[in-house]
Order: C-alpha cells, then sequence, then structure tokens
C-alpha cells in the first residue's frame, strides 16, 4: 500500500513539473523561439575573439532562418560579455541548424571558442507576439532587457498581470517598439521572462516615469496599488540589463521588419 501511494505522489509531482509546457503546448506547436548564448572573451584574446566571431557569422549566419546577431552586454554583472542571438525559428528547425557537414562546427572551434572562456550558458526564448508591439519597420541599435523571476505555479495570475501592463503601453505610448519573451526552460536564474525595448538615443533613461499614471489612466483611478499587490504575489524579483547590438560581428545589419513580428 505504501509502495502505491508512494508511486501515486511521483507522479503527481511529475504532472505539476509539466505544467508550464502543457500550458505553452496549448497555445500551439509552431512558433518562433530565439536561442542565446552568452559568450566571455578571454580578456588577453577579444580582438582574436570579436575577429573570430564576425567571419563566422558572416560565413554561417548571415542569411535565411539562421541569421544570427550579437549584443554586448554595458551593464550588470554580465558587462563585458556578448550575446550571440540566432532566431527566432521554431523547435522543428532546431535539427537542421549549421553542423559539421559544411564545416561550421570546426571553424566555430578553432575561431570562436578558442578564444572564449569555457562557460557559455545557453537559454531558448519563446518570443510572444501577443504582448510585443512591432508596428514599424525598424534597426537594431540599443536594448533595455528587463527580466523577470516568476513565482512557481503562478504562471496564469501572472500573465494576466501582463495583459493590463501591455494594454497600458499600447493605449498611451503605441509608436515605441517592444518585443516580451518567455524562456522556455525551468531554471533558477531568475529568467523567466524578458521585455526587451528597443531605443536609438538613451535620453530616455532620465525621462520621468509615467507608468503609474498611465495605468491609472487606462484602467481606472486607484487601480495601480492593487497592480503592485497582484506582481508582488506573481513575481519574486527583476533584473535588468543595457545591450548595444553590434552589427560589425552580427550575420545582419539589424534590420527588423514589423511583419515578420506579427
Amino acid at each position: 500500500m505504501k509502495t502505491t501511494n508512494s508511486k501515486k505522489t511521483k507522479k503527481l509531482l511529475f504532472a505539476l513539473l509539466l505544467v508550464p509546457f502543457l500550458l505553452q503546448a496549448q497555445e500551439g506547436q509552431d512558433y518562433g523561439v530565439f536561442t542565446n548564448l552568452m559568450l566571455t572573451a578571454h580578456p588577453e584574446k577579444i580582438a582574436e575573439f570579436e575577429a573570430g566571431l564576425a567571419a563566422h557569422n558572416k560565413k554561417f549566419h548571415s542569411e535565411g532562418a539562421y541569421q544570427a546577431n550579437v549584443f554586448f552586454v554595458m551593464s550588470g554583472k554580465n558587462f563585458g560579455k556578448y550575446i550571440w542571438s540566432m532566431g527566432p525559428i521554431p523547435w522543428s528547425a532546431m535539427d537542421n541548424a549549421p553542423q559539421n557537414e559544411n564545416g561550421h562546427n570546426d571553424d566555430w572551434n578553432a575561431n570562436v571558442a578558442a578564444h572564449a572562456l569555457a562557460e557559455s550558458p545557453v537559454t531558448y526564448w519563446k518570443f510572444d507576439t501577443k504582448h510585443s508591439n512591432f508596428t514599424k519597420d525598424f534597426k537594431l541599435k540599443n536594448l533595455a532587457v528587463f527580466m523577470l523571476d516568476i513565482k512557481r505555479f503562478k504562471g496564469r495570475e501572472f500573465n494576466g498581470v501582463l495583459d493590463k501592463v501591455t494594454k497600458v503601453f499600447k493605449t498611451k505610448d503605441p509608436d515605441e517598439q517592444w518585443g516580451v519573451y518567455f524562456n522556455e526552460l525551468s531554471n533558477a536564474d531568475g529568467q523567466d521572462m524578458a521585455w526587451v525595448n528597443f531605443f536609438d538615443s538613451s535620453s530616455w533613461m532620465s525621462e520621468e516615469d509615467k507608468f503609474p499614471q498611465w495605468y491609472e489612466e487606462v484602467h481606472g483611478e486607484g487601480t495601480f496599488m492593487d497592480f503592485l499587490k497582484q506582481f508582488g504575489e506573481t513575481t519574486n524579483g527583476d533584473v535588468q540589463e543595457l545591450w548595444a547590438f553590434r552589427p560589425d560581428l552580427s550575420g545582419s545589419d539589424g534590420s527588423i521588419q514589423s511583419a515578420s513580428r506579427q
């Protein structure tokens, strides 16, 4: 009898762990995913690292579905590191990414990895069209990346909060371009969701934060405090980083077509 109960408990725990993935699967099987690889150049080989990364991307990741862009982290604990980002492409296309039959892996190992430190974390981000706002074509320059740690089993409640935030910005600042992305894999790094603002000038950093005012103009007077409560109940914390696009190291010129993000 104890053995049977133990098996049932294990099955229940396993099912609970799968809940986030099952919810995502219900939204559709074919969706865009970004592969983000964080790289750290060897301090004595930065020039060689950048030259090798630029040449590799121009040769293997300059067109089509596997085009890759590179960003330089400008703030926080990851300052000085590079983000190599490929996508968005569906999971069904991942197995067809460039491999060693055309010398891809050998080139990466000899000209990129050889000049980088060993630790290179990889994350996979699902592009969320519903909460993003791509209304015009633009070129990448600067990114403000706002990453959130969502409390366990609070995904549904958090999505309700995110719906309200998205409505505020689409109503009050519809010309701003931003993307929302969800981490495809469980992690203990506080990187469950990322809200990315794309901007040219850093002058916006000194502007007054109008979000509390805008929130009540959209959702009603006195609603902002309720929002803060709901936000606190569904998240553990957040981290913000500033990234700069490096066209010299990328496989593209950073052109973003709004139609491709719908």
